[in-house]
């Protein structure tokens, strides 16, 4: 253990007491359900609470409780397998991945999901259960407390020699996740139970952690989260793919003119879930300066594509007095800082999608954290295309947008390297893009990466209230439902630019994996939503 100074406040009564803990190693100090506790030899008080701080920035380290522990807390694996020295009292609970049985020993070993790797216990056979223990199934949950050793054991530093083992649950004969490999298929049937799984539970820890590193980012470098509404009465994209949302009865739906009345409906209006939250980001990002939301935005596109599922999550941020040039230097930089923190903080789960899923994923990812990124307009990346010697199942076309094929073509072949393209025609864009004083493109952006393409999308907007107009006007788009975010270019508009970011495409690139559905909890497709 570390040694630290810490500084301890103890009320005992209404008189706060202090004591200096040196060495938390052998004060008999420990961890129990995010407190600090301690013996003292103040009369009649034996465990308490301690407030604690440690000074010149250092952490405290959490101590194994001792013999004396009558009721040790659960100490999860990922701790265990770090401790830096035995432990005579520990306790866990998790569930039993494989069991086999020696001569006077069952060994089990046990994994709780707070990391990939296993703890192995061994169980006596003078332990007063031990012939149920030896009944034990793959799947079934248990409590152990015993003493955290040395593992004589290969590719082991640590091993549990139980004192007792508690059966919490048996997992029937018929549990699906035996110990073999499973197809993805397969797991996408059972995914109430595939983050039990070593691939599953890693792609999700590794989820966990990149949700609290966008968080970070933003957090770093002065932005302020908004919470955008899921429930909308705009088109963000101007696609109409969107789920509506009605209370109106589906039996007997109210009409006036043969068209929907919703008059009567909850919100007196058409309602659907969101496409985005950037148009109610921008109005924040025109108030508090730079903003980002990051949500679940919902699309009814019919499509059972590896790419695409009708739930998903956008990191979105917008920022005031920021031009084209200042997103794409914010979205490169974000790319690279999540690369940085997946191979920093998720390394072992990160090793197994090298190992198993995509054996080229380190070396891609180090590229990309290493490339200086290519910036590159839209028509000449068109050129590069139908100049190129390799067949597209979809030949590219000036005015057109880009295919997947395109995109990776530019980012693994022709430039081996991140790309971010500019300046696309807006007659393939939405009407919030800002026109370019050609009057024939936008200032838009789309940021490619190998192994993914397309990751990220944006632009600057259009601050100003009569182009804006215009555009709409160009596609047909009614000014009433927007009347407000058209309010944002009266009232002081400025220059600002934003970006969509998926975040399951971050998690794909990260991970290797080619399937949207399998870097999503449950996800939601076409004639699906059985979980």
């Amino acid at each position: 253990m570390v040694e630290h100074l810490v500084v301890a406040q103890v009320a005992v009564g209404s008189s706060p007491i202090t004591h200096p803990i040196k060495n938390a190693d052998h004060c008999g100090a420990w961890l129990r359900n995010g407190l600090f506790f301690y013996k003292t030899e103040i009369s009649n008080i034996n465990n308490f609470p301690v407030k604690f701080h440690a000074k010149f920035g250092l952490t405290i380290s959490a101590s194994f409780p001792g013999d004396d522990m009558k009721n040790p807390a659960r100490i999860k694996i990922n701790q265990l397998l770090t401790a830096t020295r035995p432990a005579d009292t520990i306790l866990l609970s998790g569930w039993v991945r494989t069991r086999r049985d020696a001569k006077t020993f069952s060994f089990m070993e046990i994994n709780d999901g707070s990391c990939l790797k296993n703890i192995q216990v061994i169980a006596d056979e003078k332990l007063t259960n031990y012939e149920q223990i030896k009944k034990i199934t793959t799947g079934s949950a248990v409590t152990v407390q015993g003493a955290l050793a040395a593992s004589p054991g290969k590719g082991q530093s640590w091993e549990v020699q139980a004192r007792t083992v508690e059966i919490i649950n048996f997992a029937s004969d018929d549990y699906p996740l035996q110990k073999k490999r499973h197809s993805d298929e397969f797991l996408r049937a059972i995914a109430h139970l595939r983050p039990r799984t070593n691939k599953y539970g890693a792609a999700f820890r590794i989820r966990s952690e990149m949700a609290f590193a966008v968080h970070q980012f933003f957090r770093d470098r002065g932005f302020r989260h908004i919470h955008a509404p899921i429930i909308t009465g705009s088109d963000c994209e101007g696609a109409g793919e969107l789920f509506q949302v009605t209370t109106l009865n589906l039996d007997d739906i109210p009409k006036k003119e043969n068209r929907v009345d919703y008059q009567n409906d909850f919100f007196g209006a058409e309602a659907n879930l969101t496409v985005s939250g950037q148009l109610a980001v921008e109005m924040f990002a025109l108030s508090l300066g730079d903003v980002y939301t990051f949500g679940p935005t919902f699309r009814a596109e019919n499509s059972n594509t590896r790419r695409h599922v009708a739930e998903f999550w956008m990191i979105e941020p917008e920022m005031a007095f920021c031009d084209l040039g200042g997103n794409m230097d914010l979205g490169e930089e974000m790319v690279k800082y999540l690369i940085d923190f997946a191979l920093s903080h998720c390394p072992d789960d990160i090793g197994l999608f090298a190992r198993f899923v995509d054996k080229g994923l380190k070396k891609r990812l180090d590229h990309i954290l290493n490339s200086e990124f290519i910036r590159l307009p839209y028509g000449e990346a068109v050129e590069i295309l139908q100049t190129a010697q390799t067949k597209f199942a979809y030949p590219a076309a000036m005015g057109a947008d880009l295919q997947s094929e395109h995109e990776r073509y530019l980012t693994e072949k022709h430039f081996q390297k991140p790309v971010t393209l500019y300046n696309y025609p807006k007659t393939i864009k939405p009407f919030y893009m800002r026109v370019n004083d050609d009057q024939e493109t936008v200032a838009a952006m789309d940021l490619l990466v190998p192994g993914i393409g397309e990751i990220i999308g944006g632009s600057q907007r259009e601050e100003r209230l009569d182009v804006l107009e215009k555009r709409m006007e160009e596609l047909a788009l009614p000014k009433e439902p927007y009347r407000w975010y058209l309010d944002s270019r009266r009232y002081g508009s400025v220059p600002h630019s934003g970006f969509g970011m998926g975040f399951e495409r971050v998690l794909m690139l990260l991970m290797g994996i080619s399937n949207i559905r399998d870097v999503i909890a449950f996800p939601r497709t076409p004639g699906s939503i059985e979980f």
